[in-house]
């Protein structure tokens, strides 16, 4: 029992993960970044009270960022977990809310996502050097093997208890007996220098942004000129410009090596390996991973 009503803010740590994502989706939203996502609703007082929308984007934001992908994972994490309870402003919405407030936002939370980790690698949350890759098969229904007999599951309770402790007496060993090693940096653990690394990194982004525009607009010109001196050279010869081939992707995995049948799809993902922040991640009817490292490094060059 409470005498006073308690203030959830009190609860999480000034130099958390969770401070950090609302703190960044705050500032985007006072400078217009969010308003996509306020164009779906009405403002004239028909239909039932929705969820402000700056909420559920912090949820889906610090959820994903901290593994939970699941919307009904995430509505028990927003009963459960103290970080979530404070980015809701102790709000619950199901979910089904959940799910379909980020199928009806797709697009603009893609987008979204993309700016946060340019703003995230701007600040020094991250850096984008060296990259992991994987990929998972996801199956369509159950499989067999996930029917488990008494034995089984009191062989797998043991597994995973052998496993905590291992990895405890790791993580003691990297990051020392006192720090959790997900801390953010010093200048981003407060409010105030929060805002001043994100507004900094802004302007540099804003700077870099006006930098590629002159830099394509003056390649434009180039290649005009180029084109032009090349097609008057063309139609001398009584040729058009030549054009540059395509690298062969079209290559296939043997069918004898494969070593079973998964009916459903090989999603990828890929993380920073120093801030293991995810970077790119993709959905591909390949069953192979070998031919996706080009394209995973692309979609990350573009992010």
């Amino acid at each position: 029992m409470y005498l006073m009503p308690p203030a959830v803010t009190d609860w999480v740590a000034e130099g958390s993960l969770a401070r950090f994502v609302s703190d960044i989706l705050e500032e985007m939203d006072r400078d217009g970044t969010l308003a996509s996502f306020y164009a779906q609703y009405r403002e004239d007082g028909w239909g039932s009270a929705a969820y402000h929308p700056l909420m559920m984007v912090k949820i889906l934001v610090y959820g994903y960022s901290v593994g939970i992908t699941s919307s009904r994972r995430l509505a028990q994490a927003l009963e459960e977990q103290v970080a979530c309870r404070y980015l809701s402003a102790n709000q619950s919405p199901d979910f089904r809310t959940i799910a379909d407030f980020r199928k009806r936002h797709l697009t603009a939370l893609e987008g979204l996502f993309v700016q946060v980790l340019r703003l995230c690698r701007e600040a020094g949350l991250m850096t984008m050097g060296r990259v992991a890759l994987d990929g998972r098969k996801v199956a369509a229904n159950a499989a067999l093997d996930q029917s488990r007999t008494l034995a089984g599951i009191e062989r797998e309770v043991h597994r995973i208890l052998e496993e905590a402790e291992r990895v405890d007496r790791a993580e003691d060993r990297q990051e020392g007996p006192d720090r959790r090693g997900d801390e953010l940096p010093e200048a981003l653990r407060t409010t105030a220098g929060r805002l001043q690394r994100l507004r900094e990194a802004k302007q540099r982004l804003e700077a870099a942004a006006h930098q590629a525009q002159d830099a394509q607009a003056q390649r434009i010109r180039t290649r005009e000129q180029q084109d032009a001196g090349t097609q008057a050279e063309g139609s001398c010869a009584g040729r058009g410009p030549r054009g540059h081939a395509q690298p062969d992707r079209s290559g296939q995995p043997d069918p004898e090596d494969r070593q079973g049948w998964v009916q459903g799809y090989n999603g990828q993902a890929m993380a920073d390996c120093a801030s293991q922040v995810i970077v790119a991640c993709a959905v591909t009817p390949e069953e192979n991973d070998v031919q996706q490292l080009a394209p995973m490094l692309e979609r990350d060059h573009r992010s």
